[in-house]
């Protein structure tokens, strides 16, 4: 019988609070950069996306790729004019956000454990490995998840490589993410579920996707509280359809 056999949690604006320090990041260094150039002619934080983009596949994702990104823009805004000093206050900027408290999202812990309680978890999340180890660590979640994966991309090799592992299929398994682009598509694309609990914050990179809107594959929820229920609906609905 098709049953739900694993649960995925991301982990960055899903578990715990991530985009608000590079939010704050980004600010700094408009400050920075906007000692030497007028920052609404320059279009500073839309070339910075631009600069991170490129340097995904060569940085990866996280606060090390943010910063040498932002070197490098800061370098060609300024036609290299930018000052060693200031370039030594972006690298503080990254050293900062690597080092940011882990504050947890209301309820969640209760909520994992309570899915937890019916099916086995698994904790799905990407960036640098050593900053991700960190933030899992002062979490103090990781109690709850018998496997931990920090992978570098989410896409749909990477989930069909997990699943696999886990010797299930994609119909059998439920992401559970704030990102449509990176915790959602890619699984929904393979054939699973998602449930989406959006932030109110959202890196530009990751609100673009190509997920129809009321996917029938896919539940919203506003809090962790919900998410219980969400992953028992989905659950229904499997079982129903069988």
């Amino acid at each position: 019988m098709s049953d739900i056999r694993l649960v995925g949690f991301d982990g960055d604006d899903t578990l715990w609070r991530s985009e608000d320090y590079y939010r704050s990041a980004e600010k700094r260094y408009e400050e920075i950069v906007g000692r030497y150039i007028d920052l609404h002619d320059a279009g500073t934080l839309r070339h910075l996306l631009e600069v991170e983009r490129r340097n995904l596949k060569v940085f990866g994702y996280g606060a090390k790729g943010m910063v040498l990104s932002m070197i490098e823009a800061a370098i060609e805004l300024t036609d290299g004019r930018i000052a060693a000093r200031d370039l030594h206050q972006v690298i503080e900027i990254g050293r900062e956000t690597l080092q940011h408290p882990v504050e947890l999202i209301d309820g969640i812990r209760e909520a994992v454990a309570a899915i937890a309680a019916d099916w086995p978890v698994v904790l799905i999340t990407k960036g640098d490995l050593f900053h991700q180890e960190q933030k899992i660590a002062a979490s103090g979640l990781a109690d709850l998840f018998p496997r931990i994966e920090i992978v570098s991309e989410k896409d749909p090799p990477t989930y069909a490589r997990v699943l696999a592992e886990f010797g299930i299929d994609a119909t059998q398994f439920v992401m559970v993410g704030n990102s449509l682009r990176s915790d959602i598509e890619p699984v929904v694309r393979l054939g699973g579920w998602g449930v989406h609990m959006p932030y109110p914050l959202t890196w530009a990179h990751e609100a673009e996707h190509g997920l129809a809107q009321a996917h029938p594959r896919v539940l919203t929820v506003e809090q962790a509280a919900q998410l219980p229920g969400a992953v028992r609906r989905i659950v229904e609905q499997v079982r129903n359809s069988a």
